[in-house]
């Protein structure tokens, strides 16, 4: 299993007292990943000691307000391919046939393209599949990175640490094109309940009927797996 992408998974989770109390070893996992430069490892410092020692009422109140309540920074990953269209359904369809191909059965309510989810199921699939899919997301992880830095938020470093285990050039075109659109007002709820209910996700009953380019994507994770808690240090 792939520590770090687990830690990673664990990290972008909505956080919990059990999370908390878990962050000295996720911090130890990460700060001991040399696939990360120095400068990265030093960048997650912040978010790992304020998991640590924040109240728990504030760490999920600033996930919430980050997440849950801004669409340009959601973390279901085909929200910022497909939106809301039916495409969108049909990719979700392929990526649930795939997780269950490898026996993964996440046991969550989130979506299946839920950033968490995808990089649990990642953990366990070989470096090079992982590192591709990584990388086939990559343009995005650098706009929610760069609208995280635009608040301030230490959560931009995960996601410039995932850049990092990408290991690929970034297409600045399709990544300007989702920083085009205006970042939401996480504090006026009326606007966000009127984008939210416009429209809802469709799923086909053909996974056939997805992106091919998600299609593609996914049947390159065609590895076993058995999801798993974070491996103890040796």
């Amino acid at each position: 299993m792939d520590r770090t992408l687990k830690a990673f998974s664990l990290i972008l989770s909505y956080p919990t007292r059990e999370l908390q109390h878990a962050m000295p070893e996720i911090g130890a996992v990460l700060a001991s990943d040399t696939r990360l430069t120095a400068a990265a490892r030093r960048a997650l410092r912040p978010l790992i000691e304020a998991f640590g020692g924040r109240d728990i009422y504030d760490l999920e109140e600033q996930f919430v307000l980050l997440f849950d309540r801004s669409r340009t920074l959601s973390l279901n990953l085909f929200e910022h391919v497909h939106g809301e269209s039916r495409d969108r359904g049909g990719a979700m369809v392929s990526l649930v046939e795939t997780y269950r191909a490898g026996g993964f059965d996440p046991v969550t309510s989130e979506l299946p393209d839920h950033l968490p989810v995808l990089l649990e199921f990642l953990a366990t699939c070989s470096p090079a599949e992982a590192k591709n899919t990584l990388a086939d997301a990559a343009h995005i992880f650098e706009a929610l990175k760069m609208r995280l830095e635009r608040r301030e938020s230490p959560y931009g470093a995960v996601f410039a640490a995932l850049l990092q285990l990408a290991a690929t050039k970034v297409d600045r075109t399709a990544v300007d094109e989702m920083l085009a659109q205006p970042d939401d007002d996480p504090t006026d709820l009326e606007a966000l309940d009127q984008v939210w209910e416009e429209s809802e996700v469709l799923f086909g009953p053909d996974p056939n009927a997805g992106c091919p380019q998600v299609r593609n994507m996914l049947a390159r994770m065609d590895t076993p797996i058995n999801p798993a808690p974070l491996p103890a240090a040796e």
